[in-house]
């Protein structure tokens, strides 16, 4: 009997399924299958998922997929879908004169966002333009327009494989731009977090909110399957000026192309590999780093092993 078998056991109440396509859960629309996906009901029936995986099981906790490329070979272990599962969000006691919500890991950050403009809290407009959720924000210290996540962060939630919970606070942790780093060892991983935000007022953030996704729609290529900014933006630099500067907005591999929109992004044109998404990453690394200087990192996190038996698009 296989592990996985062994998991499909009458205690979960989420949803389990094996061989799961992830083309279909990450917004590059590409990639392998993960051996075992689960869907929790809720923190506890995660708790019980994780305490009866086997010991050496990688596990990987994904949102809106945002942000991850799945290689074509797959991820040979488990995935936890948090997105319309730990999505509880609400008010809580006051900080002073500052706004305190609670968020599970679930809650996508745009909704995060309205749920501050609409309990008269301001400064998470920025947050209506992250394209994740929560728990991605939390695990990058995601950020755009000036904001950053951890900035507003009072305390988290983690889970760890034994299923344990604790919260923790940020001197738990090393931040920095789109890095967040466990100081106290051990692998675990964010299921909520409590937030506070200075007061604001509502038809502000609203208004913010709105020119902030018109100015999205503009610049961003947003009508074709794409990860977001692929690489971080270097100190005192941008990353899409340095790739277009080397010439390679529309350079392409396969169906995997660097956006003639906006150059920190690759798209998918339809029909893209993961490994044509890889070696597109990889060409644009190489290429600015000869002929600038500049190495560029990537913001997104690429799992699982090459191979192009279960690869493809979503249907």
């Amino acid at each position: 009997m296989s592990d996985a078998t062994r998991l499909a056991h009458p205690a979960l109440r989420g949803e389990l399924r094996h061989d799961e396509p992830m083309a279909r859960h990450v917004t590059w629309r590409a990639g392998g299958r993960a051996r075992t996906f689960f869907h929790p009901a809720d923190v506890d029936d995660l708790a019980a998922f994780l305490a009866g995986l086997p010991g050496g099981e990688p596990v990987l906790f994904l949102g809106l997929g945002s942000n991850l490329l799945v290689r074509d070979g797959g991820f040979a272990g488990a995935v936890v879908f948090t997105h319309r599962a730990l999505k509880g969000i609400e008010a809580a006691p006051p900080l002073g004169p500052r706004l305190v919500v609670v968020a599970g890991a679930g809650v996508p950050a745009p909704h995060l966002a309205r749920f501050v403009a609409r309990h008269g809290g301001g400064g998470a407009e920025w947050m209506a333009g992250v394209p994740g959720t929560v728990g991605g924000a939390l695990a990058m210290n995601a950020g755009c327009y000036g904001g950053e996540t951890w900035n507003h962060v009072v305390s988290v939630r983690t889970i760890d494989r034994r299923g344990t919970l604790r919260t923790r606070t940020a001197a738990d942790y090393e931040i920095g731009y789109r890095h967040v780093a466990s100081r106290h060892g051990g692998e675990e991983w964010f299921v909520g977090a409590t937030f506070a935000f200075d007061a604001g007022d509502e038809a502000s953030a609203m208004a913010a909110m709105k020119a902030l996704l018109v100015k999205r729609v503009a610049s961003q290529p947003l009508d074709l399957p794409n990860a977001g900014s692929v690489f971080r933006n270097p100190p005192g630099d941008h990353a899409a000026r340095l790739v277009e500067s080397c010439g390679l907005k529309g350079f392409a591999v396969g169906a995997a192309q660097v956006s003639t929109k906006h150059a920190n992004f690759i798209v998918n044109l339809g029909g893209a590999s993961a490994a044509d998404i890889e070696a597109v990453i990889a060409h644009v690394q190489a290429t600015v780093k000869a002929r600038t200087g500049v190495e560029l990192v990537r913001e997104v996190r690429i799992v699982g092993s090459a191979g192009g038996a279960s690869g493809g698009t979503a249907p």
